[in-house]
Parts: C-alpha cells; sequence; structure tokens
C-alpha cells in the first residue's frame, strides 16, 4: 500500500509539473497573438469650416462699448459683412462696414482668417488697414460641427483677460458671431458683440 501510495504521489507531482507547463506555454502563445492596433480618430480637417461665410451678408451687431462693468447698454449697428477666398486658398478676408446713424457711431473693419493644416486650427486676425497692422494675438481654434470656438488672452485696463469668439453655422442664410470676455480665467463670460448675419 505504501508503495502505492508513493507511486501516486510521484504521477500526481508529474500531472502538476505538466500541467503547470501546458498553462504557461498557452498563456505565452496567447500573449504573443498579434493584436490590432487600434488607430488613431482622424483629426477633422477643417479647411472648409469657414466656407460658409463666402460671399456677402448683411450685418447687424449689437455692440457693449463698457466692457467688464455690468453694463447692459447696448448700441447697435447695420452694414455689410462681405467674405471672400484668397488666391484660391481656404485662407478668407472680410470686409466689414456699419452705422449706428442714431449714435452716429461708424465701424470699418478687416478680418483675415489663416488655416494651419498641421495643427487643423484657424487663427483670426483683425486687420487695420489704415494703421497697416494686425491685432497680435490671434484667437485660436476650431469648429466642432457647426459652431466654431476661438480664443487668446490678453491685457485689458492693466488686468489679463482672456477673449474668446464664437461663430455658429445657422443656416445658407444666416450666421452669427458672438465676442465675450472673461477676467476670472474663462469660468465666466461676459458677451460684449454680437454680428447676426443674413443674406
Amino acid at each position: 500500500m505504501g508503495q502505492e501510495l508513493t507511486i501516486g504521489r510521484r504521477q500526481l507531482g508529474r500531472m502538476m509539473r505538466i500541467g503547470a507547463i501546458a498553462l504557461s506555454l498557452w498563456c505565452g502563445a496567447a500573449s504573443a497573438e498579434p493584436v490590432a492596433p487600434v488607430a488613431p480618430a482622424a483629426q477633422h480637417d477643417g479647411a472648409h469650416d469657414f466656407d460658409f461665410l463666402i460671399g456677402n451678408w448683411k450685418a447687424h451687431v449689437r455692440r457693449l462699448p463698457e466692457l467688464l462693468s455690468g453694463s447692459t447698454a447696448w448700441v447697435e449697428y447695420d452694414g455689410i459683412s462681405n467674405h471672400k477666398k484668397l488666391f484660391g486658398s481656404n485662407s478668407n478676408l472680410e470686409e466689414f462696414e456699419v452705422d449706428s446713424p442714431t449714435k452716429g457711431l461708424h465701424i470699418k473693419a478687416q478680418t483675415l482668417r489663416l488655416y494651419n493644416p498641421a495643427s487643423h486650427q484657424w487663427s483670426i486676425y483683425l486687420v487695420d488697414v489704415d494703421k497697416g497692422a494686425l491685432s497680435l494675438p490671434p484667437v485660436v481654434g476650431q469648429f466642432t460641427g457647426h459652431r466654431g470656438e476661438f480664443f487668446d488672452q490678453e491685457e485689458y485696463k492693466g488686468r489679463a483677460i482672456l477673449v474668446r469668439y464664437v461663430w455658429l453655422d445657422i443656416s445658407p442664410h444666416a450666421a452669427r458671431m458672438e465676442q465675450s470676455f472673461s477676467d476670472d480665467g474663462g469660468k465666466s463670460w461676459e458677451v460684449n458683440w454680437i454680428c447676426e448675419l443674413s443674406r
């Protein structure tokens, strides 16, 4: 009986070693199986995101002259906003001119929008052709669907603020742009410019 028990123990030990080897081989083979790489999500090519703006529009503007002061006294303007591509590229230039007859105010402006295909982002510069200057830094950002958001940091009355542009592609006959300032790091925003375009 002792001999049978000894043989049984030897067989059991051998079976356990064989099982362990088989298990390690199976695990090694399973881990060696090639895993299909997960392709990174393709970045949105935003080169045509501003195509909806190309052409001539009527512009209605509401402007808040007193910034970051709690003011609610808006001034309204009407005029034109015309957009064209430059040299067959996706860069575009806006010529903008509005008047407020009741206040005797006039605004003339140009905007240059440049697309960076490497970063998939737009840089938007205000152009002062009378002074021969570009506003720096530009606001930079991109579209998600029909909404584009663009940001920069500037100094206003001695304090650092964030600037945000929001562009909305509403329909072939309607678009909207808002400018907002934040003096609390983006926790809250005060809209100070609303431009509604129609055609």
